[in-house]
C-alpha cells in the first residue's frame, strides 16, 4: 500500500470541472465547493422558500399519530395518510409510512384550541384532520416541520356528525332507542340514583332542587368522572350499579361547559348503558341548547341539571297535591258537615234510649213490685212448711248421728286392742327379748354379728350387754330339684 492519502468519493458524484481539481499533493480541505453544514442547510433553505415560500399556504389531510399539548402551551402532532388509503408500496419499502411533524406554537394554539372547544371537537389520536399552515426547516436537527395556522372545523363537524347519526342508526337498528323511555316511571320517585362529578355545579344544582323541595328524597350517588378519557367507561359502569339498586330513578347530570367537555355523553359505550339500564334514566347535561346521545336514548331529557330535579320534585309534589293534600282538603271541607250530622244522630240517640230507660225502669218497678206481693202474701205458708220439714229431718239426725258415734267407737276400740297385741313393750313382758348392736340397730340374724363384738340384750325390765365369743349360722338349704318319673 502506498502512504499516499486516501480520499472517500462519491462514484455516482458528477466530475469536477478541471479548473476545480485539487492541484496533486494538496489537503482536501483546500478543494473548491466543499460545503459546511450550515452553507448545507442554507441552500436547502432556499430551495425549500422557492418551492414553498413562507407565504405559501398549504392544506394537508392526515390522521393524528401523536398528539402533544406541552405544558408550556405549544401544540405538537405526527399526522401519516389515513390507514383507509394506505401508503405507497415504495414509501413502505424506504422504512415506513411518510410522517408529518406538526407545531403549533402557544400565541397561535390558545385562540385555535378556544374555537374548538366552542364548537365541542377535541383532538386526539386516530382524528384525521384538516390543516393549513406553512412548512419549515428546523436547522439545529435538520427536519421539515408543518407549522400549523388552522383547522378546517367544518370538516371535522361534518365528520361527527356523520359519526353520530351512524351511532344512532346503529342503535335504532338494535331496538336501544326507545328500551329506556318504555320503561315504566313510578308515580312517586322518592329514591333517585344520582350519577355526577361530586361538588361540581351541576351536583349542586340537581341536589339543590330535591332538598329545598320540603319532600325526604333519598339519594344513592355514585361519584364519576363526567369528562376526560376514562370518562364514558366509569358512567357505564355507574349506570350498571344503579341498575341493580333499589332505586326509582337514575339522574345522570353534568353542567354546562364547552361541546368537547360533553363528549363522553356522546359515546356508544354510553349510550348502550343508557339504554341496557334497568331504571328509567333522566339526564340533565350541559345547557339548554345541548342534546347528546344519551339525552336522545334516556327516558326523559331536561335541559339542564336544575330542570332535572325540579321535574322529579314536580312529580311528586304532583302525585302529592292528588292523594295527600287535595283529598285532605276536601275531607277538612266536609268534616264540619260529617260533625254537624253525627252530633244530630248522637242526639237522636240518647233521647231514645233515655226514653227507652226510662221504659224499661218503670216496667222493671212494676214487675218488682208484683213480685214481692206475691212473696209476701206466700212468704207464711212456705215457712211454715220448711219448718215442719226442718224439724223431721233434726229428728232422723239425732238418732243417727248416735248410731255412727257408737259405731266409730267400736271400731277405734279394735284397732287399740290390735295395736297392743303388737306393742314390742307386750312382747317383752311375754318373755322375748331383742337384740341391738350398740349403735341401737335391730340385730335380725347370727350372720349379723362378728366375733369380739359387743352386743345390748333388751328385756321387759333391761338391758343387758355381753360380748359375741362365736357365732353359729346355719347353712340354707338348697331345694333339691324334683325327680321325673316314668
Amino acid at each position: 500500500m502506498s502512504g499516499g492519502t486516501h480520499q472517500l468519493f462519491d462514484p455516482e458524484a458528477p466530475p469536477l470541472p478541471v479548473s476545480e481539481q485539487p492541484a496533486p499533493g494538496a489537503e482536501p480541505e483546500e478543494r473548491r465547493g466543499v460545503l459546511s453544514i450550515g452553507s448545507l442547510y442554507e441552500e436547502v433553505q432556499g430551495a425549500l422558500n422557492a418551492a414553498f415560500p413562507r407565504n405559501r399556504q398549504l392544506w394537508v389531510r392526515g390522521e393524528i399519530q401523536h398528539i402533544s399539548d406541552h405544558r408550556s402551551g405549544h401544540l405538537y402532532m405526527d399526522l401519516v395518510d389515513p390507514g383507509d388509503e394506505g401508503a405507497p408500496p415504495r414509501a413502505a419499502a424506504r422504512g415506513g409510512v411518510p410522517t408529518l411533524n406538526v407545531k403549533c406554537w402557544r400565541s397561535s394554539w390558545a385562540p385555535l384550541r378556544h374555537g374548538l372547544a366552542k364548537e365541542g371537537i377535541e383532538l386526539a389520536e386516530g382524528m384525521v384532520v384538516v390543516l393549513r399552515g406553512t412548512l419549515d426547516l428546523y436547522r439545529a436537527k435538520g427536519e421539515i416541520s408543518f407549522i400549523l395556522a388552522e383547522v378546517d372545523v367544518t370538516a371535522l363537524l361534518g365528520r361527527m356528525a356523520a359519526q353520530r347519526a351512524q351511532l344512532l342508526r346503529k342503535l335504532e337498528a338494535e331496538g336501544l332507542l326507545g328500551r329506556n323511555a318504555a320503561l315504566r316511571v313510578p308515580d312517586v320517585t322518592m329514591h333517585v340514583g344520582l350519577i355526577a362529578s361530586p361538588g361540581t355545579e351541576g351536583y349542586q344544582d340537581f341536589v339543590g332542587q330535591l332538598t329545598g323541595s320540603g319532600f325526604g328524597f333519598r339519594v344513592s350517588f355514585v361519584p364519576v368522572s363526567v369528562q376526560g378519557p376514562g370518562a364514558p367507561a366509569a358512567i357505564a359502569r355507574a349506570l350498571k350499579v344503579l341498575s341493580r339498586s333499589d332505586c326509582d330513578v337514575i339522574a345522570m347530570v353534568r353542567g354546562g361547559g364547552a361541546r368537547a367537555d360533553l363528549a363522553a355523553f356522546e359515546t356508544e359505550v354510553v349510550a348502550r348503558a343508557v339504554a341496557g339500564a334497568t331504571k328509567p334514566v333522566f339526564t340533565g347535561i350541559g345547557h339548554s341548547g345541548d342534546q347528546s346521545v344519551a339525552d336522545i336514548v334516556a327516558a326523559r331529557t331536561c335541559i339542564t341539571p336544575t330542570e332535572c330535579g325540579h321535574q322529579l320534585v314536580v312529580a311528586t309534589r304532583r302525585w302529592w297535591a292528588a292523594h295527600v293534600a287535595e283529598p285532605a282538603d276536601l275531607l277538612a271541607r266536609r268534616i264540619p258537615a260529617f260533625l254537624g250530622d253525627a252530633e244530630a244522630r248522637d242526639a237522636r240517640a240518647r233521647a231514645r234510649l233515655t226514653a227507652a230507660a226510662r221504659h224499661s225502669v218503670r216496667t222493671h218497678r212494676e214487675r218488682l213490685g208484683r213480685k214481692a206481693a206475691s212473696v209476701a202474701r206466700s212468704a207464711p205458708t212456705r215457712l211454715e212448711a220448711r219448718e215442719v220439714g226442718v224439724r223431721a229431718h233434726a229428728a232422723r239426725l239425732g238418732a243417727m248421728t248416735l248410731g255412727h258415734l257408737g259405731r266409730q267407737d267400736e271400731r277405734l276400740h279394735s284397732w287399740r286392742r290390735l295395736l297392743a297385741a303388737y306393742d314390742v313393750e307386750r312382747q317383752l313382758e311375754r318373755g322375748y327379748s331383742l337384740t341391738l348392736t350398740t349403735a341401737g340397730a335391730l340385730v335380725r340374724s347370727a350372720g349379723e354379728v362378728a366375733e369380739r363384738q359387743q352386743i345390748v340384750t333388751r328385756f321387759a325390765d333391761g338391758t343387758v350387754r355381753s360380748r359375741v365369743e362365736g357365732a353359729d349360722v346355719k347353712q340354707a338349704q338348697t331345694p333339691q330339684p324334683a325327680q321325673e318319673h316314668n
